[in-house]
């Protein structure tokens, strides 16, 4: 969908145009003057329903011929002083299913005044814009037969105010963020046939046309530096399992600032090895790669917008699938650290590919902090559904911040706790660790007490987004399917702390 903005004294043409009504459901100026050509449908169409200008209610009125559009849909905003950036994003996400079951083609936003809110318009129009553009995303490649009814039909959607040009200045960042999401939410999207290991590493490359620098070490360079822990879990498969290192040097190619770095899990399928999963549902660990894909995603918008940030991101791309050279239970591998793991369970194997590429990176990039990402245990869906990530972190200062970013941004995550006693449960009797804890309890406690087995002392935080990866209903910016979550947080990460 194409976004544009455009001058409040020179309205465009659409199919729909789109009001702001705050809780007093009082019609802004403009809205007034398109109810009296309309011989009063808005004013009727509030006094008839229920409507009340409350955030998320929308009220679509067919106006009469001869109006500026068919169509105006009314759209609540709530009380001003609730007004934020996510607010405004979710508005304009919301209205654009609205605008679909209209059939509309193109639709304009009226925003009249300097302020919504707090909120300086030009940097409301570019929010407004922004949750519309990611609501719009829609994955159908694979479709062949859909009938032009079944199909969304917005193509275009304006926003006017007073400073268009502006706007446009304030939306560059936000554009760059969103083909990050993007790019995140097509890759996880994808099913397992069109992307492994060895493609989703050829998806990487395409970043160095932004001045992003990839590094992929194939399993022969891998073997040699001793990924026991990775190789492993991808021995099963006939596709090599892959390290993708990927560098933005936003402070210059000579800077010696430490980078932030950021690592993912990316098992591009997941039946579980030889420790198989029920076959009910498996076509989902399509999305196991989930971790890594924000990571691509993260490294994307980062270079899109030309960040002033040094970033490192790593990604482990594996296979994990049952054949005769698979890994057994009961196994004991070597990891790139030199500690030694037995694997009581093949399907516990992201920790594992996390293992040998969290070593890695603070091994040879010494960085500021490290947030690896991973899909990676249902019990965190059991302890906190899917409106929030799990976080773990052995630095306060860190967890707060990425804390109070996921409520800034609308991607929220709650801590859990790290501590001896869940520490002991992964000791092994024949290894430095196994990768189960000796019984169910804290599943997703226990997987954050391995990996922290692999940082040192470099402060790093542990998001478990196996709940958050992917939706199984629409939600105010994301449709159903891949999500793209943290992306959009460790970009604002990254913008308050760290730039």
């Amino acid at each position: 969908m194409k976004i544009n903005f455009a001058e409040l004294a020179h309205p465009t043409v659409d199919k729909a145009v789109i009001y702001l009504v705050g809780e007093d459901k009082k019609l802004s100026e403009e809205a007034q003057g398109l109810d009296k050509k309309a011989n009063g449908l808005l004013s009727k169409a509030i006094a008839n329903s229920n409507f009340t200008g409350k955030r998320g209610q929308y009220l679509s009125v067919n106006l009469a011929q001869g109006a500026r559009a068919d169509f105006a849909i009314l759209a609540g905003i709530g009380a001003a002083k609730t007004i934020d950036a996510t607010v405004l994003e979710n508005i304009g996400g919301g209205v654009v299913p609205k605008l679909n079951s209209l059939r509309a083609v193109s639709a304009s936003l009226v925003i009249e005044g300097a302020k919504i809110g707090a909120i300086a318009a030009t940097e409301a129009a570019a929010r407004i814009a922004h949750g519309a553009y990611l609501r719009s995303y829609n994955f159908d490649k694979y479709f062949t037969k859909k009938t032009v009814d079944e199909k969304p039909t917005l193509k275009s959607f304006t926003v006017t105010l007073t400073g268009a040009k502006n706007a446009v200045k304030s939306y560059a960042d936000l554009s760059a963020l969103a083909e990050g999401v993007v790019f995140t939410r097509n890759l996880v999207s994808e099913p397992a046939n069109i992307i492994n290991p060895e493609t989703l590493a050829e998806q990487c490359k395409t970043l160095e046309k932004l001045g992003v620098d990839v590094e992929i070490l194939g399993e022969e360079e891998m073997y040699k530096l001793g990924f026991g822990a990775l190789l492993g879990v991808g021995q099963g498969s006939a596709i090599e399992s892959q390290l993708v290192v990927m560098k933005w040097n936003g402070l210059g190619k000579n800077s010696k600032v430490a980078p932030v770095a950021f690592v993912g899990k990316g098992v591009t399928f997941d039946t579980g090895g030889i420790s198989i999963k029920p076959a009910g549902g498996m076509e989902e660990m399509k999305w196991d790669m989930g971790g890594a894909g924000v990571v691509i995603g993260l490294m994307k918008a980062l270079a899109g917008r030309n960040a002033k940030i040094n970033a490192v991101g790593v990604v482990g791309l594996v296979e994990n699938m049952p054949s005769g050279n698979a890994q057994r239970p009961g196994d004991v591998v070597t990891s790139y650290s030199g500690q030694t793991i037995e694997v009581l369970n093949t399907d516990a194997e992201g920790r594992l590919v996390l293992a040998d590429a969290l070593w890695y990176t603070q091994k040879h990039f010494k960085p500021k902090f490290i947030v690896d990402l991973a899909t990676l245990t249902g019990a965190i869906i059991v302890a906190l559904g899917t409106s929030r990530a799990g976080l773990f972190s052995n630095n306060d200062k860190l967890a707060e911040q990425i804390f109070t970013t996921g409520k800034k941004v609308g991607e929220e995550v709650w801590r859990l706790p790290l501590a001896e006693v869940y520490d002991k449960q992964i000791n092994s009797d024949i290894a430095d660790m196994q990768n189960i804890g000796k019984d169910r309890e804290a599943g997703s406690i226990t997987a954050a007490q391995f990996l922290q087995r692999f940082v040192n002392d470099v402060p790093w935080a542990h998001l478990d987004i196996a709940g958050v990866a992917w939706s199984k209903k629409d939600r105010d910016i994301t449709p159903k399917g891949g999500t793209g979550y943290g992306v959009r947080l460790l970009n604002q990460l990254i913008a308050d702390y760290y730039e």
